[in-house]
């Protein structure tokens, strides 16, 4: 215990030189931990929104697109579709579950999603209170929607159209609120969810004046599929993508292509992590060598008290890992305070959710990989300091 707290007092005898150290150690700890942390809250998203999803099918455009609207919903869907094609993939022997979607309006910049009760079994999505939509004009709150606007079961609010909240109000057709779901952590918690009557009234309205259209006019925005076997991934896309109007797209293909674009910025990022602590590492062993060669005098003074070599080279060793353990500490905080602040941003654009409070068990590498540097960093002052010759500097005095 001496020489632990010995090796304290020594770490802030050079308080600008330990400070220096102590940063660049935290700043590469604290970039490995946003990585880690937001890699795995985004990958763990994904999984969870995807839901067993096979394919997703919509007007013809960018298939990315169509996926991060339709599941994610956090992009725009390149247009609409007509309601008869989906009916008549539903018929389809390939197709075990077809969700319509249909989408357009907002509330609060929280998106309005006209769909199914099989949106909800396909999330297991169940009311915290009150209860689903039975009749046109009844929705479901999300939680994170519950909690921004404040309503509850049998409030009620006006959509806006457009997605982005901007859009004119349909004032003269306000939604009646049904219940509330429980959180998921998925997509659902931010969304406003709605029978696809709804939206067929309130737009059918706008467009004809008295709310009715005929059924072959009708359109959604797009549909979510799920196949009878895995082998219908080889031949029903195709079919869709040239047998029809519509376009399909693979989430898992997506979803590949889109966290490979994501992991060359976190690799990015982690490189950068990474080179701030060789740089640390360097720092450190050059601040511990040169606090060696100024300590010898101390050091010989401590042999000639009874401390071994031993000792004396823990006594290098403990101020390295003293950095490396207030490092950790500091770089887990800023980790996590970084990812908070980058939720906060996301939450507020109805994106991927990312929270600062989260732990992941990868976590546990970081104090590890602070304090393997400190070691590698410290070893060669220890042993040189383990090696100071006690006569030869009596002599010299």
């Amino acid at each position: 215990m001496k020489t632990v707290a010995l090796a304290f007092r020594y770490l802030w005898s050079r308080p600008l030189a330990a400070v220096l150290n102590l940063l660049l150690l935290t700043l590469g700890l604290a970039s490995i931990t946003f990585v880690v942390l937001a890699s795995e809250q985004v990958s763990r998203s994904f999984q969870r929104n995807l839901a067993g999803i096979d394919l997703v099918v919509g007007a013809k455009g960018s298939p990315l697109q169509l996926i991060l609207a339709g599941v994610f919903q956090i992009d725009v869907a390149p247009g609409n579709v007509p309601l008869a094609e989906i009916q008549a993939l539903q018929k389809h022997p390939q197709v075990a579950s077809l969700v319509p979607l249909a989408m357009g309006d907002s509330f609060g910049g929280f998106r309005i999603l006209g769909t199914t009760q099989d949106y909800l079994a396909q999330y297991g999505l169940r009311p915290v209170q009150g209860r689903s939509w039975e009749q046109p004009m009844e929705a479901v709150l999300g939680a994170q929607v519950a909690a921004a606007s404040g309503l509850k079961s049998g409030g009620s609010f006006s959509g806006n159209h457009g997605l982005g909240g901007g859009g004119h109000a349909h004032g003269d057709a306000p939604y009646r609120v049904a219940g509330v779901l429980a959180p998921c952590g998925c997509v659902a918690d931010r969304l406003i969810l709605t029978g696809l009557e709804s939206v067929w009234q309130l737009h059918e309205k706008a467009g004809h004046g008295d709310g009715k259209a005929h059924e072959d006019e009708r359109e959604v925005t797009m549909a979510l599929i799920r196949y009878t076997t895995p082998l219908a991934a080889v031949s029903f896309p195709r079919m869709v993508n040239t047998g029809t109007s519509m376009q399909a797209a693979a989430p898992a293909v997506e979803v590949t292509r889109l966290l490979r674009m994501l992991g060359v910025g976190s690799e990015a990022l982690q490189g950068l992590g990474v080179v701030l602590l060789v740089t640390a590492a360097l720092s450190v062993f050059i601040a511990l060598w040169n606090a060696v060669r100024e300590r010898r005098e101390d050091l010989a003074m401590l042999r000639m008290l009874g401390a071994t070599p031993l000792r004396v080279a823990l006594l290098m060793l403990c101020e390295a890992l003293w950095l490396a353990l207030l490092a950790s500490l500091l770089g887990l905080g800023l980790g996590h305070g970084l990812t908070a602040l980058v939720g906060s941003l996301l939450a507020a654009q109805q994106s991927l959710p990312l929270s600062g409070w989260t732990w992941v068990a990868q976590e546990i590498w970081i104090p590890v990989a602070a304090l393997g540097v400190a070691f590698v960093a410290a070893l060669i002052p220890a042993l040189s300091a383990a090696r100071v010759d006690v006569a030869q500097l009596l002599n010299a005095r």
